[in-house]
């Protein structure tokens, strides 16, 4: 029998330690809770952007920093402090304030990774997706799908910025990242009512024959704010006459999605829109997926695990995985989100947890 005590058994197992590291291998007895824990440990820390803060800092940029080739946007990330030396907002998900001066062009590219644009103030910006100019208006959804050409162009006299959310992370961690220049300027300066994806495949319930099968990102391309605001409404008020839809009393949500296959508008990203009632708070809950949330109208408080911040318009919040987390509304309270949740579902590993 050993002596696991032993001087000489303590020399050897040295010895076998020394070899393991010259030969690149690791126990795993000594590395089980860093790989395998009893829960998520993530790196990420709940956080919270003032938009108070971030759009003087953005408008400062405009400035200093043109737009064009190279650089391509003037985006700044809003990297998680956790996340020391990386520029991510979540390990998987990119978070950045997008700013366009007045009759400013953004040159056209694509990138494997997914995007989308939500806008929180103002217009006259129009985004150009594969060649179809989509006008960009308060409230409204945007879509980049993966390879998709598309640039960014401020027809107006104003200055514009918007949330910009990519898998940049992801796609980097997985070494997936392609990337290639479009024609230097956009493609079109047209600027018709209704964008060519929308007139196509923004009727509901209706899908173009010619256009009808398997895609992996939706083809609608624009979500506008009428509907959604709409959709929130008809939930509250569906509630109120004792009938189904919301999520919890006064908690109204909807789900972005593809007409096309009914699954998640973005393969990488799920996005959705909730609106609390003046008053109404949500069970606290905490899932494997990591979030981000930007308030689009209204005041009330985010806990984030034993912390709780009051919440105004703009502020974004970043939620990763297994914080607990949760909502009060002071006044209605409006937020925009996006997650990695379609991945984790994908892959068998999402789980959550109410309370």
């Amino acid at each position: 029998m050993n002596d696991f005590d032993s001087t000489e058994h303590q020399t050897r197992l040295k010895e076998l330690y020394r070899d393991f590291e010259a030969a690149g291998m690791t126990p795993l007895w000594l590395t089980r809770e860093g790989l395998m824990p009893f829960h998520p440990q993530p790196r990420a820390v709940p956080h919270l952007w003032r938009w108070a803060d971030l759009l003087p800092l953005a408008a400062r940029s405009a400035e200093l920093v043109p737009v064009g080739r190279g650089g391509e946007r003037r985006a700044i990330s809003l990297g998680n402090p956790g996340l020391s030396g990386d520029p991510y907002t979540t390990p998987t998900l990119w978070a950045a304030i997008q700013y366009l001066a007045p009759r400013e062009d953004a040159p056209e590219h694509r990138h494997t990774q997914s995007a989308f644009r939500f806008v929180l103030e103002g217009e006259g910006v129009w985004t150009v997706v594969d060649g179809d100019p989509v006008a960009m208006r308060r409230g409204d959804l945007l879509l980049t799908p993966g390879w998709a050409f598309h640039g960014h162009q401020n027809v107006s006299d104003a200055p514009m910025a918007w949330l910009d959310g990519l898998d940049i992370p992801l796609v980097a961690e997985t070494d997936q990242g392609f990337f290639e220049f479009g024609p230097d300027q956009v493609r079109t300066t047209a600027t018709p009512d209704r964008s060519a994806s929308e007139r196509l495949w923004g009727q509901p319930g209706l899908t173009p024959v010619a256009l009808a099968g398997p895609r992996p990102a939706s083809p609608l391309v624009a979500y506008r704010w009428a509907h959604t605001d709409a959709a929130l409404a008809a939930q509250l008020e569906l509630e109120a006459e004792g009938l189904p839809g919301v999520l919890e009393p006064g908690h109204a949500a909807v789900r972005y999605t593809s007409p096309a296959t009914g699954g998640d508008a973005l393969t990488t990203m799920r996005t959705e829109f909730h609106r609390l009632a003046a008053g109404a708070a949500t069970r606290r809950s905490r899932t494997s997926a990591s979030s981000v949330w930007q308030v689009f109208d209204g005041a009330g408080s985010v806990r984030l695990n034993d912390s709780e911040h009051p919440l105004e318009r703009g502020d974004i919040i970043a939620v990763p995985a297994w914080t607990e987390f949760s909502l009060t509304a002071e006044t209605q309270l409006d937020l925009f989100t996006f997650s990695d949740a379609p991945v984790f579902e994908k892959l068998n590993l999402l789980r959550t947890e109410i309370s």
